[in-house]
């Protein structure tokens, strides 16, 4: 009996020991035991093909995937004959050099080229397996736009393959998928007084033509229809399916002054009309691998929109942070939703982050006065803008564990490059986006997680978090129906005068 009262006091007093030294070493040495609060990345300039600039086609693609390929555009070094005149449903503004596709690997940026000529060409989505979609300029001017024609390219294994047109001439490569799908849009040759690209142009063009959404597989391109109505368009795609929007009449409606459009789901050959929250008016923004949808939708009388998702066959108002509008940007395969949401009084938006049915305000660098959040990864880890509330980007973020960082103040070592827009982040937490330069020119770029946050980069995490006070921007005087269902539709399709809409 003595014995082993003798053993288990020993052992008592061996476990007493053991706490004795972990404590002591938590409480010496202040860090042992403890999760690093922040991490660092390496940032990569992605570079050019000899000229100023390269960038991200837009925030709404699928420009980088898992394995960290990348993919966008690249200024050359060759002029551009159509200078200024550009296509904006394929390049991000006007150029004086022509700019070509670019996928980036393992450390090398890869020039996949144009049709052969004077020709420049982009490309927004890539797939798992390094297939990239986009378009290329072929050399001719289109007489219903005044624009360079473009033709929908993929680049596989280093071949540019022409996916043609629906007869007119104009089509682009908006998504595609590991199944050998394409989606995207292309103009045909019968006249539409409320074709796509006129809302672009803000009036109807007499001249104008029909814009349709296509599927291209096994070699062939296919019109899919629409809802009705003369034009659709698709705008992402998963190997769950692709997503668009589509008018559902030829009728014009006196709040909008174009027909009501729906936003739809195209899965294996059939249209599904998602329908809105009211109004007539309504965009998808993403779709993720089980097929969960997220957008915006106006209420009805087309004056506020709210984030949506719908989810077979439910769809679901998500409701803004107390203001009145909003939107949704991404969804992740777990269901989780990342957007922007007016607070009360409509003067400011916040990002948000929707989980299980409860909306979280994400809030804003420092005293940034809004901020919206653009994609989400499987880890949760959040990326975003934080702005002056009409445009001007004032820091971007990482939003991880409940926190948001400056996203330039993790970077290590630091650089004078500075990170003024995020686009997507991996499952490896791999961010691209574009950046500044010293000299003003932007270029894309990579930020690749190297590290743990040391006392410098917390020092400029806190520097970040304490920059003097910025009002918010007065916003304009509030659009008609009209105006704003056109502002919708020329932010939906990234043209760069209207990004800011966004913001």
């Amino acid at each position: 009996m003595k014995t082993k009262i003798f053993r288990n006091a020993l052992a008592a007093v061996n476990l007493l020991t053991a706490l004795s030294i972990v404590v002591c070493a938590v409480v010496q040495g202040g860090t042992a035991q403890q999760t690093p609060q922040h991490h660092t990345y390496q940032l990569i300039d992605l570079g050019t093909f000899g000229g100023p600039t390269s960038y991200n086609f837009s925030e709404n693609a699928r420009e980088m995937n898992n394995r960290g390929e990348v993919t966008g555009l690249a200024a050359t070094t060759i002029a551009d004959p159509n200078y200024p005149n550009f296509n904006p449903i394929v390049f991000g503004g006007p150029d004086p050099f022509l700019e070509h596709a670019f996928l980036w690997s393992n450390g090398v940026l890869i020039d996949l080229g144009a049709i052969p000529g004077a020709n420049g060409s982009g490309a927004g989505s890539i797939n798992s397996a390094g297939v990239a979609a986009g378009a290329s300029t072929t050399g001719s001017i289109d007489p219903t736009t005044g624009w360079p024609a473009a033709e929908a390219i993929i680049w596989r294994n280093g071949t540019m393959i022409q996916l043609g047109t629906l007869g007119g001439q104009q089509s682009v490569a908006n998504g595609l998928n590991d199944r050998g799908q394409v989606g995207g849009m292309g103009s045909n040759t019968i006249p539409d007084p409320f074709s796509f690209f006129g809302v672009l142009f803000g009036s109807n063009g007499s001249s104008l033509t029909q814009d349709r959404a296509f599927v291209w597989q096994g070699g062939v391109m296919s019109d899919i229809g629409t809802l009705g109505g003369p034009d659709a368009a698709i705008f992402d795609m998963s190997n769950a399916g692709a997503v668009g929007l589509s008018y559902t009449n030829s009728i014009p409606n006196p709040t909008t002054g174009i027909p009501t459009v729906d936003p739809f789901l195209w899965v294996n050959g059939s249209m599904t009309d998602l329908g809105t929250l009211g109004g007539t008016f309504g965009s998808p923004e993403w779709i993720n691998t089980p097929g969960q949808v997220v957008g915006e939708s106006d209420l009805e009388g087309d004056l506020v929109s709210h984030p949506f998702l719908w989810d077979h066959g439910v769809l679901t108002d998500l409701g803004t942070l107390g203001g009145d509008n909003g939107s949704a940007f991404f969804i992740n395969d777990a269901g989780t939703i990342v957007g922007d949401a007016d607070l009360p009084g409509s003067t400011v938006h916040h990002g948000f982050l929707w989980k299980r049915g409860v909306m979280s305000d994400l809030g804003v660098i420092g005293s940034d006065p809004c901020s919206l959040a653009t994609h989400i990864n499987e880890k949760e880890q959040v990326v975003g803008k934080s702005t002056d509330c009409v445009g001007g980007v004032l820091h971007v973020f990482l939003w991880e564990n409940g926190e948001m960082v400056d996203l330039n103040s993790l970077v290590n070592p630091p650089s004078d490059t500075q990170m003024h827009v995020p686009s997507y982040i991996n499952q490896r937490g791999e961010i691209t986006g574009t950046a500044i330069l010293p000299n003003g020119d932007v270029h894309a770029v990579l930020l690749i997680p190297n590290g743990d946050c040391d006392s410098s980069c917390e020092s400029r995490i806190t520097a970040s978090q304490a920059n003097p006070s910025v009002a918010p921007r007065p916003r304009a005087a509030r659009l008609s129906p009209a105006q704003r269902a056109r502002a919708l539709m020329r932010q939906r399709f990234h043209l760069p005068a209207f990004e800011a809409a966004k913001d």
